[in-house]
């Protein structure tokens, strides 16, 4: 093998280096490199800033301003020297058998960084870190409970899974009562919020008799919590199958996205919770205007927030914001987050809500304006590093409920934006004050207290007075004010309740 590669590159070698048998010479000369193209490719690498533990710094000087090195007419003109690498011959590498410390997910996100031979956006590092088909945080674990990295509103109590569904059921009487709806929900967890809207909208068989459940959940882990949580059976039909739940009898599909779930009849989009985990644009303000904030490789081979020296192309996004808040708002910032998903995520639901009829019920914690560096990640109920281990903390950001409400009335004439008003305004709006009394007349007290402790955290704010549990755990923090709700319907319904 190795005799026969030599003889071949004593064959190929007179015609590189410009000999060749007898009279006959096979050499030839590439076209000169044009000054400016030399210049380009022997100017220095851009260097990234110092990492910052709150926000990076910006680079001294653009690239674009960079000197390039003067070239000579000379050099411009001159032979090239090309020779042959014969490393791929034979090269035997030195084998250890000690484990690397790096998990498979940050071996991937640094060969793209490596590959593009700079940073990427932190939109890109969310997307790898939470769904990565292998090892995103999403992907192959349930991360919600007690047993898991955090807890959203419907594992506090059944109670909100029960408010959501009196404000589903009125929505669809508002429609119309139509005897076909496409009940999507985004993001749906381990599938709590919709059991307890299920179990609670029992009672009223037309509602549920109507109902065609689409959940859009990526992670095949959670697809089967979900399976088990709505009690789901395979039926067969005919020459195929299909599942439903046996709380009400509905036919329940799964989809990847919401672009695949079957348009033409009424929807009910439910996104709880599901907004904040969209992939974001950071932007910081420097001397040289606004620069996206991106993640790179340190010379210690972690990772380090750094600034782009060039525009990138998410400017196009930060401008859109931009454009909707006022003068004095964005002099008072000097970072601003950009969710492009979520803004094309709402032009899509305002789409389907405009020709299908219909609304969405977004849920989230969130400001009604510009969001400003709130990034944050969450391991085991614990605040961490963002660029700590990728992949074994949640990511999530503050929602522009202003940002989603311009994209929605720009993406349709034919549909009303309402809200945002607080959770705690919303659930006391649909009665859980009624319900948490009726639960409590027949309860143990335990579950009295689960119920007082579980109410609080949904519609109160900061820690619970009442609170006289163990010393060494915390008084249940209130969410009522940090949580944010917000109503997207078609305007031939009218006003959708609570927001009147």
């Amino acid at each position: 093998m190795l005799r026969g590669s030599a003889a071949l590159l004593r064959r190929l070698a007179p015609r590189i280096s410009g000999g060749g048998c007898g009279n006959t010479t096979h050499r030839r000369l590439l076209p000169p490199i044009a000054p400016f193209l030399r210049a380009r490719f022997l100017s220095a690498p851009t260097t990234s800033s110092p990492p910052s533990s709150s926000s990076a710094a910006c680079h001294e000087e653009d690239a674009e301003d960079r000197d390039l090195p003067e070239i000579s007419n000379g050099d411009a003109g001159a032979r090239l020297s090309i020779s042959v690498d014969r490393s791929g011959l034979y090269n035997p590498t030195e084998h250890s058998h000690e484990p690397s410390s790096e998990s498979e997910l940050v071996k991937h996100i640094k060969s793209i960084i490596k590959f593009r031979s700079g940073p990427i956006s932190i939109a890109e590092y969310m997307e790898e870190v939470l769904t990565n088909p292998q090892s995103g945080f999403y992907i192959n674990r349930d991360v919600f409970g007690e047993s898991g990295d955090f807890i959203t509103s419907p594992e506090v109590s059944q109670m909100f899974g029960e408010m959501i569904g009196v404000w589903a059921m009125c929505l669809w009487e508002q429609m119309g009562k139509p005897a076909k709806v496409n009940l999507i929900e985004l993001g749906p967890g381990r599938g709590t919020l919709l059991a307890d809207l299920l179990r609670g909208s029992a009672k009223f068989a037309n509602f549920t008799k109507a109902l065609s459940i689409n959940l859009v959940e990526c992670s095949p882990t959670l697809q089967k919590i979900q399976y088990n949580t709505l009690k789901c059976e395979d039926e067969h039909v005919g020459d195929g199958k299909r599942t439903v739940s046996k709380i009400c009898g509905a036919p329940v599909c799964w989809h990847a996205s919401l672009e695949q779930v079957p348009s033409g009849s009424p929807t009910i989009i439910i996104a709880h919770e599901f907004y904040d985990a969209l992939p974001i644009h950071q932007f910081q303000k420097a001397s040289r205007g606004w620069c996206e904030k991106m993640v790179d490789i340190a010379e210690d081979s972690l990772f380090r927030f750094v600034l782009s020296p060039h525009p990138t192309a998410s400017l196009i996004y930060l401008a859109k914001r931009c454009g909707w808040a006022s003068s004095e708002e964005l002099e008072k910032i000097e970072h601003i987050e950009v969710c492009p998903k979520a803004m094309e995520l709402t032009e899509q639901i305002a789409d389907r809500i405009s020709s299908d009829g219909g609304g969405a019920l977004i849920i989230d914690y969130g400001k009604n304006g510009i969001v400003s560096d709130s990034l944050q990640a969450i391991r085991k109920h614990k605040f961490v590093d963002i660029l700590d281990d990728p992949g074994s903390a949640d990511l999530s950001a503050y929602v522009d409920f202003a940002s989603i409400k311009r994209s929605a009335e720009e993406a349709s004439d034919d549909i009303s934006v309402h809200g945002p008003m607080t959770q705690s305004q919303f659930l006391g709006s649909l009665g859980i004050n009624f319900r948490v009394e009726a639960l409590l007349q027949n309860c143990t007290e335990e579950q009295a207290e689960s119920l007082r402790t579980g109410y609080w955290r949904l519609v109160g704010d900061g820690e619970a007075p009442f609170w006289e549990g163990p010393e060494d755990q915390a008084a249940p923090v209130g969410m009522g004010t940090r949580y944010l709700a917000m109503a997207i319907v078609n305007k031939k319904q009218g006003t959708p309740i609570p927001f009147e």
